[in-house]
């Protein structure tokens, strides 16, 4: 029995359709966009950087409560905090001598549950 892994992975023949592949060029983003978004694809590509998100998808969080929730000291945390913020995937805010954590926005959490739906499908 055949399957898609039985197929050769490469074209036997070259068939190109040069206006479209023109259009999908021009259509490209910018390499700095592209170099952006692969930054935050490696950011999460970290274990430790996904538990966070994950848990300040559930409620924003002092450093000290992550780390507690993780079994990390503060200092990891921040590290990882540190990271993610400079992507622009978290934020905090003072409130007295507490920086409370929270995902930037919304395009953070579904970032997050898409790549858990993906994993997740069958």
């Amino acid at each position: 029995m055949k399957n898609d892994y039985d197929e050769k992975e490469t074209c036997e023949v070259s068939a190109t359709d040069k206006a479209t592949l023109d259009m999908i060029k021009e259509s490209l983003y910018e390499e700095e966009v592209v170099n952006h978004l692969a930054q935050v694809f490696k950011a999460l590509a970290d274990p430790t950087r996904l538990k966070i998100i994950y848990v300040l998808s559930k409620s924003p969080l002092c450093v000290c409560d992550i780390a507690n929730l993780l079994d990390m000291t503060q200092s990891a945390i921040s590290h990882h905090l540190r990271l993610l913020r400079n992507l622009r995937l978290v934020k905090f805010k003072k409130e007295g001598k507490m920086a409370i954590y929270s995902l930037d926005d919304d395009h953070v959490l579904e970032l997050f549950k898409q790549g858990m739906d993906h994993v997740k499908h069958d």
